[in-house]
């Protein structure tokens, strides 16, 4: 479980491919204690670290995780978002997520006026009534609030701080992100359905 609020941004030092999918190595953030087997969230991608040595860290993504997500296209030099599990004694001060990549969606637009700096992505019809006006979402790992809605769109506003601390940035029009949405409006949407 993570809140989607990103601790550190990192780049990937080396990708191989194998047998049954991708070794991913990243630099790991200074005074980061990982074991093997513990979970981190990579770009929104729940993951399980396999090795970690003083300034790295290693995860393998599967055929099935590669064709839902943005893991395909890391490469050396691709700058991650980096979250570490949840802690029970800790604040949620995102929203809970659970690194479940629901769809790789494409950003439709990014508009940068001043301190405005909204990005537009698009929602697969699948999912269009679990993201809701004011509720949250989860892109590349980062806890949002939806600005306004389209018939296949969802816009976000990203303050300063947000574009300094996530791989942000750098998204423009016609990239992927990985799109979570909220946990809660996946299980009340889906309880209602079951119970018609």
């Amino acid at each position: 479980m993570f809140t989607g609020i990103i601790e550190a941004k990192s780049k990937v030092t080396s990708t191989t491919s194998e047998e049954n999918g991708v070794c991913v190595v990243v630099e790991k953030p200074k005074g980061w204690k990982l074991i093997k087997g513990q979970s981190i969230a990579i770009d929104g991608i729940c993951s399980t670290v396999i090795g970690s040595t003083a300034t790295t860290l290693a995860v393998q993504f599967m055929p099935e995780t590669l064709s839902k997500t943005t893991a395909r296209n890391f490469q050396k030099g691709s700058v991650l978002n980096l979250e570490r599990s949840l802690r029970l004694n800790q604040f949620v001060d995102g929203h809970l997520t659970q690194g479940h990549v629901d769809a790789r969606v494409t950003v439709l637009n990014v508009e940068r006026s001043g301190m405005k700096h909204l990005i537009t992505v698009a929602i697969p019809s699948a999912l269009k009534s679990y993201v809701a006006e004011h509720g949250s979402i989860t892109l590349n790992g980062v806890s949002l609030t939806v600005a306004r809605t389209g018939r296949a769109t969802a816009t976000v506003a990203l303050i300063p701080y947000t574009l300094e601390h996530t791989n942000f940035a750098q998204v423009k029009k016609g990239d992927t992100v990985n799109l979570e949405v909220d946990l809660i409006a996946r299980y009340v949407i889906h309880n209602r359905r079951v119970l018609k």
